[in-house]
């Protein structure tokens, strides 16, 4: 199980480190890497999409410099 979780985290990090360049694309990467952890820790693939893409979203407009 520790593996799933540091694999997951390892996931979440390298998909979110592309931030893209415009909203959709931010949406695109973080429902990616939302529905990829999720999947990695069976849980729901659409929820854990949905807050991926929001977490993203949010993120790269608060840390616009970052992206």
């Amino acid at each position: 199980m520790q593996a799933k979780l540091i694999l997951a985290a390892f996931g979440l990090c390298s998909t979110l480190a592309a931030c893209g360049d415009t909203t959709g694309e931010q949406v695109v990467y973080g429902a990616g890497a939302g529905a990829v952890g999720s999947a990695l820790l069976n849980g729901n693939l659409v929820a854990g999409a949905a807050v991926g893409a929001a977490a993203n979203v949010i993120y790269c407009k608060e840390n616009p410099h970052k992206c």
